[in-house]
């Protein structure tokens, strides 16, 4: 059991059958292995990390899971979020800090895992982290898709893994599909290094998950259908590490496609 201190940590896997834009994703398997288990693996890789569970509403994912080996534990179906589900996922467990991996990042990289659960094991004052990167493409700023973050405080420095150069963690002001922080000058968008990308990992405090799921939706939450906004309205603070950005999720049938062609020729 890897027990880090006295902070036991669990990543949980949320994973839905249906899908609006590409129903069934999780169960693809045009590579040899399902979707999800590529998810599976990558966060079995993380150290920091005790087990790896996921969490489904649907009976042929959770026959999927068990035919690899994973441990996987059935939902009420109607949640209206992954990190409900996960919420009841973990609800009876021993565990301090529950990371939220989406399904479809196949190709997260295990040390971006780590390093969200290690900003809550740094940082005792804070119960939620996520992660940012820069941006490769000034574009992808005005797309609604890409979520955006704007951060307190951003300082030089490395991480403690000692693989890349990256800024010290900071508070998260505001989440947005709008491209944030507005350029008035540039009428708009301005130079790409005021844009930071939002990834969609968490960690949180058990405590405080269960506590955040059974709020209520807030304003801006139900305005930008962000989730994470509903901390935000409520006063608590979201500690975000940036990293570099090196994968997308899986979203469509085509990403599906590029992301097996990637598979076949590594």
């Amino acid at each position: 059991m890897k027990v880090w201190g006295s902070v036991r940590v669990v990543a949980c896997i949320p994973a839905r059958y249906g899908s609006t834009r590409f129903i069934a994703k999780v169960l693809a398997k045009d590579t040899g292995k399902f979707l999800i288990q590529h998810t599976y693996e990558r966060a079995c890789a993380a150290k920091l990390v005790e087990k790896v569970i996921i969490a489904t509403d649907d009976e042929r994912v959770l026959a999927a899971a068990k035919s690899f080996g994973a441990e996987a534990v059935m939902t009420r179906a109607e949640h209206q979020s992954g990190t409900d589900r996960i919420a009841e996922a973990v609800a009876g467990m021993d565990v301090d800090i529950v990371v939220n991996l989406q399904a479809d990042e196949p190709e997260i990289d295990p040390a971006n895992i780590d390093y969200v659960a290690r900003l809550l094991i740094d940082n005792p004052d804070y119960p939620m982290a996520t992660l940012a990167a820069d941006f490769e493409r000034i574009e992808q700023a005005a797309d609604p898709n890409i979520v955006k973050v704007i951060v307190s405080r951003c300082e030089g420095g490395t991480r403690d893994d000692g693989r890349r150069t990256i800024d010290e963690p900071g508070r998260a002001i505001y989440f947005s599909r709008w491209a944030i922080p507005y350029d008035r000058d540039a009428g708009g968008i301005g130079r790409i290094g005021q844009y930071k990308r939002h990834l969609g990992i968490y960690a949180y405090r058990k405590d405080f998950l269960l506590k955040i799921t059974g709020l209520p939706q807030t304003p801006l939450e139900k305005t930008e259908k962000l989730e994470q906004l509903r901390a935000i309205e409520n006063g608590f603070g979201i500690l975000v590490g940036k990293v570099e950005h090196t994968c997308d999720g899986i979203d469509t049938a085509e990403q599906y496609v590029a992301f097996v062609k990637r598979c076949k020729e590594s």
